[in-house]
């Protein structure tokens, strides 16, 4: 059970699960979502005695005074926050995925059960109605989290580059039609579920490269630039995800 840690790729499926497992625990559309988030952290900064917002490139702010502020600078509290929380909520997901190949390598032993109904149905045979319920809640607590971070973060990412608010009602929409076509065309709702992963894993370069970029540039960032070690790490994982990525593309098309 304990070789399950152990990265390795046995071939296209397992290659197209780990591309998912990846895309399901980055989700590409939450780096913009967390940028609005922490604008809302802003607040921070009108608060009194705090440095005044605005809206332009860090280096508007007079460096003296962020000097003089030192540890009490709001921007770098905000920043700390951040981090904290970014690190929690994966460090969380590490855990629930480790936790789900721990059970299922210790409960099914490799078999393959073909979908989410027979785990729930093997889990309630093996260990008990009660680890079915608690599945089946998880799921329910995935599904609904993952629309409204969907939907929060389709509305940032609609208002922020073309200046429009989509309406609520649409914005239910666009988030509940595409699995209700699913199930209407008689498709493998867990097959269609590891393809949107996938899908989100082809899209994580598009979000984090710029943001490696932008980070790097102490014309955009201040003294709150990047340090080289980070900017590193960033291009490092943006390289491994691309060839990921890629290396799932040759498999698809050459077979």
């Amino acid at each position: 059970m304990a070789g399950g840690f152990v990265p390795r790729l046995a071939g296209p499926d397992s290659l197209l699960l780990a591309t998912g497992i990846v895309g399901a625990t980055v989700m590409p559309h939450v780096v913009y979502l967390h940028s609005a988030l922490t604008q809302h952290q802003g607040a921070l900064l009108r608060q009194p005695g705090g440095i005044p917002q605005h809206h332009g490139p860090l280096t508007r702010q007079p460096r003296a005074l962020t000097q003089s502020r030192g540890a009490r600078d709001p921007r770098r509290a905000a920043l700390q926050a951040s981090r904290v929380d970014i690190a929690v909520a994966l460090g969380a997901a590490g855990l629930v995925n480790m936790a789900m190949l721990t059970v299922a390598a210790a409960t099914f032993d490799g078999s393959d059960l073909g979908g989410l109904e027979a785990v729930h149905a093997g889990l309630g045979e093996v260990l008990g109605p009660g680890a079915a319920v608690a599945f089946a809640l998880a799921l329910l607590a995935s599904g609904l989290a993952s629309s409204s971070v969907g939907t929060y973060a389709g509305q940032v990412i609609m208002a922020g580059f073309l200046r429009r608010r989509v309406p609520l009602l649409a914005r239910r929409l666009v988030t509940i039609l595409p699995a209700m076509a699913i199930l209407a065309v008689g498709m493998d709702p867990t097959r269609a579920l590891v393809l949107s992963q996938v899908a989100l894993s082809f899209g994580i370069p598009f979000a984090l490269v710029p943001l490696v970029v932008f980070t790097a540039r102490r014309a955009l960032m201040g003294d709150l630039v990047n340090r080289r070690a980070t900017t590193a790490a960033g291009i490092a994982v943006a390289t491994v995800i691309s060839a990921l990525n890629g290396f799932l593309l040759v498999e698809v098309f050459t077979g």
